[in-house]
């Protein structure tokens, strides 16, 4: 499953989560400040900001949703 189907899919099934795709070539500052350093990187952050997962690569579901349920 590529990263925007899992991600879908986690969306679908945690209506809470909001997602925001970030194009790194074009926000290179904001990629640098998030320790983007190869795509697809996939964050999950709790409402405070704080970074609760990350994965360099296409994520498994069922680690999304883990992520998922710390943040929300």
């Amino acid at each position: 499953m590529a990263t925007r189907a899992v991600l879908g899919e986690a969306a679908r099934l945690v209506p809470a989560a909001r997602l925001v795709e970030l194009d790194v070539a074009r926000h290179i500052d904001v990629a640098e400040r998030a320790g983007i350093r190869s795509t697809p990187t996939v964050l999950v952050m709790d409402a405070g900001g704080t970074e609760v997962f990350r994965a360099e690569g296409v994520p498994a579901l069922p680690q999304v949703l883990a992520a998922l349920a710390k943040a929300v």
